[in-house]
This record gives C-alpha cells, structure tokens and sequence, in this order.
C-alpha cells in the first residue's frame, strides 16, 4: 500500500471488504449498466424501435466494463455519465443510438444510490441480527446471576447480567424495527427528466400517456423494487438520505450505550472484552488491558451519529427541483455513515462473543453493598418480631449511615448487619440477618423477565432472519 497519500481508515482498518464493494466504483457502475438495460427493455416492451439484437449487446457487456475507456473519455467531456454512456456505446455498437434514451444523468445516479443504499442496509441488518443472537445466548447463560444495579452510577436494587444485556438488545431491537420499515419502503427514482416531468417521454411515446405511466412501474419490477417514488424533481428527495442515515444513526446510539456499559464493568473488573494474548494495552503500563473494542466503537458511533446532520442540512437546503450542493456531500457521508456502522457491528459482534464474566468479583461487589438494599426486609422481620415500623426506620438510617461512613472514610467492611444485630430494637441476631443475605432474594423477576423478553421478542427475530445467522466478525486491528 502506498505511504505518500491519504487513506481512510474506515477503509484500511474499520469496515468488511464486503461493505467497501457495496459502496465501490465498481458495484456502481454495474448498476448503471444494469439500469440502461432495464430502460432499454422497458422502451422497447413499450414500442420503440429497439431491437432484441441491441437489447443482447448491452447484456453481453454488462459486467466487461471498459474502464480505461471511459476514464480517457471524461478527461475531454468532463461529465462521468457520458463518458459511460460512450464506453458502454464503444463495446455495443449496434446499441449505441438508444443507450439511455430519454434519460438524464440522474436516472443512473440517483436509481444506482438507491440500489446501493438498500444493498447496504441488508447488510447491516444482517449483522444486527447476528449482534442480537450472541447477546441472546449471553442473557440466557447469564440471566440468574445476581449483580448490582446503578442508577446515577450508585449501587442500586440488584438486577442480573443476564437482564442488563435485555436492555442492550432491546434498543437493538428497536433499530432492526426501523431499518426493516425504511428498507421496505425504499423506492426507485425511477426515468423522470431534467425537472421531473418526464417531458422527453412524452416526445418519444408521441403523447401516450398510457405508455408513459408504465415505465416507471417496469423499471422498479426490472430493479426488483416495488415502485418508484410517485413524483420527483430531477432527484428523488433527498429526505430518503436523512430517513435512512437516522437508522444508522440510531444503531450508533444503541451501540455506543451497549459499549459504555462494557467500559464501566471492565473498569468494575466484573466484565471483560476479548483481549488476545500479545494485544498490549498501554505502552507504559505494560499490565493494563484496555476495553479498546469498546472505545472504538464509542468512538465511531459519535461519528456516524454527527454524520447524520449532514443529509439532513442537505435536504433542507434543496433549491426547487435541483441544485448540485448535494452531489460532493453525499459523496461522503453516506458511504462513510455505512462504512462506519458496518465496523461498529462487526465490533460489536467481536466483544459480545468474546465477553468473560468474573462472578466472583460480581458477588464480591454486591455482597458489599447488600446489607444497604436488604434494610426493607430486615425492617419487615423486624416488624414480624413486635417491633415498630417507624421506629425502626429511623434505626436503620441512623446505622446505615454509620455503616456507609466506616466504609467511605474508614475504608473499612461494611459491618451493618453486626450495627442492627447489636441493637436491641431490631430482636434479630445476627444469624437471622445473615439468612436475608441471599442474592437472588432480591432481583425480583430479572431471570423471568430475561426468559420471556427471549421467548417473546428475540426468539421470532432470530427465526424470522434464521438466514442470516452463524457470522463471526474479523476485526483488522
């Protein structure tokens, strides 16, 4: 690889080679062959003096483009669908009078961005559905083991790990839900004109409006979409770009959560990523393991989500029926926006399939903040043994906050139970307390609740997209 230019790490580091052929010259240029075939056809279906002859010419060099043809060709015209149309012409010249008659650049333009969009979104969907099958097998395994719940990043209510990963999944969830509503409803641009008239049509077909209204229609079935969008300017809204970069969008939100909550647990020493035997974590601290799967995917997210503005503005900023201020932004960000979230998956797919769980220091952290939740038991006990359920509320704040200044400033264990076991209001030993410390007494429906989001929500997902599943995600560096 050359060293003296520029090379985006969205390609050299971060996406498939499968997701970078999506979004290749290549891949687009085929398309365009492919739509001038479909135009072809659909004229000719339609009565124009095509001939199944020129029809077979186009087909036979469909794939065999001429590269260096046309890159000599837009030196002189300076237009890059001309210069196609005129290689395309080069290799058929029995068809070269009726490649794309009645067109505009933006037939092939706009018609292959939203082939290459929707081609792209499949693939995305297909690793979102495997991200949700490695964390379904993981909240299965793991939807009995107690741990403690944050809010505010405080101790809280216990839950389990494997219910903290339902919460991954559902947002997940949530994208897969909009991806699948914006990929159905793509539609084709379709042949429409300079300024979305389709006027050109109404010269060639001598007025049929008949006729007309069909070759939209032909050319999405040719496509293998279902229609094409009812009315355009030259290019179709450029609203379809802000639809679906706010999926990706959304999948970089649900991702970056997912990787924050990996972050604070590796921290915790209660959860870690993948982290392979010669990886260095610092060049300094030679023992340290850094969750750099997980920042990379924070980081990346943060881009796609600040990608997301740019279709936005775009559209928002279209003059009538057509400016070029699109054109060098598109360029950019919606590739990129792909290429991005395509890593992100692939990073997620990686660390979720790779995750450890050191229970031990999972019960440790709880088991140390235990004695703080169980008080409301403690206190019902307590009330069960003739005690008073006001008095002994104050008793338990008063110890409690003994408890958590031994732990806080002293640095000491937390001795709480020994505080209420010694206090006579209480009439519990400490044995009786001890008896209350059993986790799983207190993470209310967390396992049930994790086995019928399984049963109800993820398992028709899975067999829905059964198709798709068995991925493994190489990850370059």
């Amino acid at each position: 690889m050359s060293q003296d230019k520029y090379v985006s790490p969205l390609s050299e580091r971060y996406a498939s080679r499968e997701m970078q052929y999506i979004f290749s010259p290549d891949m687009k240029f085929r398309t365009w062959r492919q739509l001038w075939i479909a135009l072809a056809e659909t004229e000719k279906e339609l009565g124009l003096d095509i001939t199944e002859e020129q029809i077979e010419e186009l087909k036979a060099h469909a794939d065999d483009i001429n590269y260096d043809v046309a890159k000599e060709r837009e030196k002189i015209v300076r237009h890059d669908v001309m210069s196609h149309v005129y290689a395309y012409g080069q290799q058929c010249p029995k068809a070269k009078g009726i490649i794309h008659l009645g067109a505009t650049s933006c037939y092939v333009g706009d018609n292959t961005d939203i082939i290459v969009m929707a081609k792209a979104l499949r693939l995305v969907k297909k690793k979102l559905v495997n991200v949700l099958d490695t964390l379904s097998r993981f909240a299965d395994e793991y939807k009995s083991l107690p741990t403690l719940a944050f809010t505010h990043f405080q101790p809280a209510q216990p839950t389990t790990v494997g219910k903290r990963a339902t919460l991954w999944m559902q947002e997940f969830a949530m994208d897969l839900e909009d991806l699948e509503y914006v990929l159905g409803s793509l539609k084709l641009l379709g042949s429409k004109g300079t300024t979305g008239t389709q006027a050109s049509f109404l010269e060639l077909f001598e007025g049929d409006q008949e006729k007309i209204d069909q070759i939209d229609p032909m050319i999405a079935e040719k496509m293998g979409f279902a229609a094409c969008y009812p009315v355009s300017g030259q290019t179709y809204s450029r609203k379809v770009d802000t639809r679906v970069l706010n999926i990706l969008a959304g999948i970089a939100a649900s991702a970056h959560k997912f990787s924050n909550d990996i972050r604070l647990l590796q921290h915790l020493k209660e959860i870690e990523e993948p982290f392979e035997d010669t990886q260095i974590g610092s060049s300094a601290m030679a023992y340290k393991r850094n969750p750099m799967r997980s920042e990379r995917i924070a980081s990346l997210s943060r881009y796609v989500m600040a990608d997301a503005l740019n279709p936005a503005i775009t559209s928002a900023s279209q003059w009538f029926e057509r400016t070029l201020d699109d054109s060098a932004n598109k360029r950019l960000s919606i590739p990129e926006g792909f290429l991005a979230v395509d890593g992100i998956l692939d990073l997620c797919l990686n660390v979720v399939d790779g995750l450890v769980v050191y229970p031990k220091v999972v019960e440790k952290h709880l088991l140390a903040e235990l004695p703080f939740m169980a008080t409301e038991n403690i206190m019902m006990d307590a009330v069960k043994a003739g005690g008073d359920r006001q008095e002994l509320h104050e008793r338990i704040r008063t110890l409690s906050m003994e408890a958590g200044c031994r732990v806080k400033v002293e640095g000491l264990d937390n001795n709480l139970l020994e505080l209420i076991a010694k206090d006579p209001s209480f009439n519990l030993t400490l044995d009786d307390l001890r008896k209350t410390m059993e986790p799983s007494r207190y993470i209310g429906r967390a396992k049930e609740q994790v086995e019928r989001f399984l049963t109800d929500v993820i398992r028709p997902i899975l067999d829905k997209n059964k198709e798709f599943l068995g991925m493994k995600a190489e990850i370059n560096v």
